[in-house]
């Protein structure tokens, strides 16, 4: 199993726009052969304060929305970059504006999970 992670860095601002892009995504990326399964992840920056002992907001690091996709494979994954149905779910690009630099796409092969999805507790 693979997981593709495309770090985004979303510009003050403009967060409940680029959160409200994904909502309304249509997910054409569910039905394509491999799909697992598919999350956006909020960023919270935050850094340690060693003098109150906790982790507190850092408004001065620049947060990345994370967008994970799993998949079987890495062929499926590459079958859905050149599949109709992504060039259907990419084709309303957002404003240049919306972004606070360009994005990261990272791919990584999943090695050990302690997943307890469907364990009977």
């Amino acid at each position: 199993m693979i997981v593709v992670t495309n770090r985004i860095p979303v510009a003050e601002g403009h967060e409940i726009d680029f959160e409200d892009r994904f909502k309304k995504r249509v997910h054409l990326v569910d039905q394509s052969p491999g799909f697992v399964r598919n999350e956006v992840h909020r960023p919270q920056p935050m850094k340690f304060d060693h003098e109150a002992g906790g982790f507190v907001p850092d408004p001065e690091k620049q947060g990345y929305y994370e967008v994970k996709t799993w998949w079987r494979s890495f062929d499926d994954f590459e079958a859905w970059t050149k599949s109709p149905a992504f060039a259907e779910a990419h084709k309303n690009r957002a404003p240049k504006e919306m972004f606070a630099g360009p994005s990261v796409l990272e791919v990584h092969e999943v090695f050990l999970s302690t997943d307890l999805e469907g364990v009977a507790g």
